[in-house]
């Protein structure tokens, strides 16, 4: 088919020109869930972390000045997830576009359960750390025991940490498949993501730079597909 039209260059693929209008979709949505995924962590992690002392989080939820930071913060995740949405499905279209049979391969499914699982397991867990913190903004009630919002963050940590995480390494490996089988992806930077996919799979850590990891990833793809220039055009 003309319209799935590709040539793998090994350094920035181009595609035929049915195929752009997707391709520069996955790229600024792309963008966008980086930039507010990135603004959403950094409001929410104003709440106190796990190893916070009791005293610590009772300052910090009779304060007010943090709450605010932090449930602005949950109402920025919720854009940063609709923008992952976008993101996905944008680029499920494209490698349809370029590879009509892939829909019956089982990494496509894979892909689309893998990102829809970590919008889930961020919103939940975004849910979880900012619980007190919108309490304490929008209610006259006194803030709950330290132990009480200890438990809710341990919640919310363990989604986002240990599943959010993981179902960020699939959906990059099945990605990075269905990509380079549709000669957009380079070698290098498949090789890369392979590798970084492993590493988010295996982590063990809480600390919030893991999660910049699969955002910072995205942006690089969407970088990529922004860059991508229609067959027969110079740049």
């Amino acid at each position: 088919m003309a319209a799935a039209t590709r040539h793998d260059t090994g350094s920035t693929p181009v595609i035929a020109r049915p195929g752009l209008f997707h391709a520069r979709m996955a790229g600024i949505s792309g963008v966008v869930f980086a930039v507010l995924f990135t603004v959403g962590l950094v409001l929410l992690q104003q709440a106190p972390d796990l190893e916070a002392s009791d005293a610590e989080y009772v300052a910090f939820y009779s304060s007010g000045s943090g709450n605010v930071l932090v449930a602005l913060g949950l109402y920025v995740v919720p854009f940063a997830g609709i923008a992952c949405l976008w993101h996905m499905i944008a680029t499920r279209t494209l490698l349809q576009v370029l590879r009509p049979a892939s829909w019956s391969q089982i990494p496509h499914w894979l892909h689309l359960a893998a990102g829809v699982l970590f919008v889930a397991m961020l919103y939940s867990g975004a849910a979880a750390v900012g619980a007190v913190a919108l309490l304490s903004q929008f209610s006259n009630v006194p803030a709950p025991a330290p132990d009480v919002a200890r438990a809710l963050s341990s919640v919310g940590y363990s989604m986002v940490f240990v599943y959010g995480v993981r179902a960020a390494g699939v959906y990059m490996i099945t990605t990075t498949g269905l990509a380079r089988l549709a000669g957009v992806l380079p070698r290098w930077l498949a090789a890369a993501s392979y590798v970084i996919a492993a590493f988010l799979l295996v982590s063990v850590t809480f600390h919030p730079a893991i999660l910049l990891v699969f955002p910072a990833w995205v942006l690089m793809m969407s970088i990529l597909l922004l860059a991508h220039r229609p067959i027969g055009e110079t740049p």
